[in-house]
């Protein structure tokens, strides 16, 4: 079997990408908006039954030559090999997801960059509240970007917790240690997100893709766009016209009709 390269050429021109690749923090702050506002967070192949693969030829024919998106360890996957293709010293981390209060199971993955002596978390992966930017592992130091406040905190018995900042409020997201992860614990995460009844992907279609002054997202069929503040609500056909939205605002190509998306879930 041949073994794997990554193709950096067609990886950067996926992303958009045409700064320098000199290994500063400039420049993974640039690979990092670059991903992150180019290839959408979504869990569709969940829906036409093909489940998520991550062998890294597979990640790459689908983010990088088909131009689909992901959820967290394909868009965080394809992340972290990038930035080791290029030379920067990162490893997979996994977190508890708590923004529905009670946390969930190590089902998140992220990276750890150690660049310039400092240590950095990033991640291109978490939907609507995906951080804009790598965060500093520096505890109770709020960083800003993009309209997005964020902040890293110390808790009792999860680790270090990500919050961001809602108005005057901040709310938990996820939380994490540094503990080594190796493939099977990322291959445990995966089959549990992408096949329990209990997961929200198993339950709902979700897309996600920011931009400049807001974010895109869909639930379901309710696309919500927020920019600057004002938002706006539309309810998507659920037809080929689904489809075409895909397109349209996140730029999902799905070889697929509608008829063969598993229907979602009323209520979730």
């Amino acid at each position: 079997m041949e073994e794997f390269r990554f193709d950096q050429k067609a990886y950067l021109q996926r992303i958009n990408y045409t700064k320098d690749l000199n290994g500063t923090i400039e420049c993974l702050r640039d690979l990092h908006y670059a991903q992150l506002f180019t290839i959408p967070f979504e869990n569709f192949d969940i829906f036409l039954g093909r489940g998520i693969e991550l062998e890294p030829e597979k990640l790459v024919r689908k983010l990088v030559q088909k131009k689909r998106g992901g959820y967290c360890f394909e868009l965080n996957g394809l992340f972290l090999m990038a930035l080791q293709s290029f030379g920067f010293k990162a490893r997979a981390l996994l977190a508890r997801v708590h923004v529905k209060g009670r946390p969930t199971g190590r089902g998140h993955q992220l990276s750890l960059i150690t660049l310039e002596g400092k240590q950095w978390i990033a991640d291109a992966g978490f939907g609507s509240d995906t951080p804009r930017a790598p965060v500093p592992f520096v505890l109770n130091q709020p960083t800003t970007h993009y309209g997005q406040t964020v902040r890293l905190v110390k808790t009792q018995h999860y680790g270090t917790m990500l919050q961001k900042r809602n108005h005057t409020i901040w709310e938990n997201l996820y939380s994490f240690d540094l503990e080594y992860v190796c493939p099977g614990d990322i291959e445990y995460g995966n089959h549990y997100t992408s096949t329990s009844p209990n997961s929200l992907f198993v339950m709902a279609r979700v897309a996600a893709l920011p931009v400049n002054n807001g974010v895109i997202t869909l639930f379901n069929n309710k696309l919500n766009k927020t920019s600057g503040g004002n938002a706006t609500q539309i309810q998507i056909e659920e037809d080929e016209r689904y489809i075409e939205s895909l397109e349209e605002h996140f730029g999902i190509r799905l070889d697929a009709s509608y008829d063969q998306l598993i229907p979602f879930r009323r209520k979730v």
